[in-house]
């Protein structure tokens, strides 16, 4: 990687006091941009035009790069001009003219109400494991709550009785979120039957805990989602956030408020949650297709 390159990252840290993650995302970006100059244009990152950065990025969205990669590689590259520019060896920026593209929302992947059953069902055996990980994806369904939500849930945080659980979400913003019948009744059980004999001889206070009393991390969860996937041969589809979409989708398909939804979601703009209302827009077109005469 060039030396200028290498400097502007460590600028970057100094000046900005960036993430060691942010930093190596803007080298894998900036490498890409190099990468590409040098194989296709002969050239090197001070004599890059605007148009090679350009072909640079056309290059990466013909080889189906996400809207999301494509935007923060742009950034990156905007920034290290900006930054070369200022204070490094040019005096002209290729990259100033260029603007950032507005992000192409994905439709998030969600599964069919029997799909989710499937699911939430999956670990049907009455071990203290089988019963935390029931209860943990019925919770998921039920509540909608982020994987770091879940995992770091407090005991005192549940309020069974009276059917909702507080919980911290981004921001470190509390909510108040409902817990459904079904979720009610797997939390229970496994309260009374599985919670105990994870916690013999250590509890830290988790409402979901490892069997050495510690709450569970990300990768456990992930691990638990992707095991009840594949048991319904549906691995490739199910990730924790899955349950989190299915939660929101279902909702709005029966009927609930979108403001509702986004209470319970934690979403600080309604706009996030917008991009569920595609169900309410699939089933009119389905209706229109079915039941009008020139549909």
């Amino acid at each position: 990687m060039s030396r200028e390159i290498e400097t502007f990252l460590d600028q970057l840290i100094l000046s900005r006091g960036l993430s060691h993650n942010t930093r190596e995302a803007y080298r894998a970006d900036l490498e890409a941009l190099e990468n590409f100059l040098n194989k296709n244009c002969g050239r090197d990152v001070i004599s890059a035009t605007r148009k090679d950065i350009i072909d640079f990025l056309e290059s990466q969205q013909k080889n189906k790069f996400s809207p999301a990669t494509l935007e923060r590689r742009l950034v990156a590259i905007k920034v290290f001009y900006a930054w070369m520019a200022d204070e490094g060896p040019l005096q002209d920026d290729p990259a100033s003219p260029l603007t950032t593209p507005k992000q192409i929302k994905r439709l998030p992947d969600t599964l069919t109400e029997e799909q989710m059953r499937m699911i939430v069902t999956a670990f049907d055996g009455e071990t203290p494991l089988s019963l935390r990980n029931r209860a943990m994806l019925e919770l998921l369904y039920a509540s909608g709550l982020r994987a770091t939500e879940l995992v770091t849930l407090k005991l005192d945080e549940l309020h069974l009785n009276e059917a909702f659980l507080r919980c911290t979400g981004k921001g470190n913003k509390q909510r108040v979120v409902p817990i459904g019948d079904k979720a009610a009744e797997a939390i229970k059980e496994y309260l009374e039957k599985g919670r105990p004999a994870l916690a013999m001889r250590y509890d830290d206070g988790s409402l979901f805990i490892s069997n050495r009393g510690e709450h569970l991390t990300r990768i456990t969860l992930w691990n638990i989602v992707q095991e009840a996937a594949a048991k319904c041969g549906l691995k490739d589809k199910v990730h924790p956030h899955t349950l989190r979409h299915c939660f929101a989708t279902h909702l709005l398909s029966h009927g609930a408020n979108i403001r509702a939804i986004q209470e319970m979601l934690g979403h600080a703009n309604i706009a996030t949650t917008q991009i569920y209302t595609h169900v309410d827009t699939d089933k009119l077109l389905e209706t229109h297709r079915r039941f009008h005469p020139r549909g």
